[in-house]
């Protein structure tokens, strides 16, 4: 159940980077709805080997460079996803600025009163 609320939490926030950010565009909601599926995978699989890989990068930058390799996962997302399309790096930069913020805001509504 967790799996679906965080993959609805990840849709509406690609949803709002689309919907504000210039150069990245869905042709549908089934486009919208793997482009967060497959980011979310990315996140999972190749995120972790990436952060590691740039730690030394990630501690001098005092973890902003974190913000990079959410863009690159979303410029690999557009390049698996038939229909989901942004048009540069810094696009896709902006967009993962918009999701970041947009996954905190959400997270902390629907966890507020979680009990752990």
């Amino acid at each position: 159940m967790e799996f679906l609320v965080k993959w609805a939490i990840n849709t509406i926030a690609l949803s709002v980077a689309v919907l504000i950010v210039k150069g990245v565009s869905v042709s549908g909601i089934v486009p919208l709805i793997i482009a967060s599926l497959t980011i979310g995978f990315l996140n999972a699989v190749l995120k972790p080997v990436m952060l590691i890989m740039t730690l030394p990068l990630n501690i001098l930058t005092m973890g902003t460079f974190t913000f990079i390799i959410n863009t690159i996962m979303i410029l690999i997302a557009s390049q698996i996803v038939r229909g989901f399309d942004v048009s540069g790096f810094w696009a896709a930069f902006v967009a993962s600025l918009f999701m970041s913020f947009v996954n905190f805001i959400l997270n902390l509504f629907v966890y507020a009163n979680k009990d752990d």
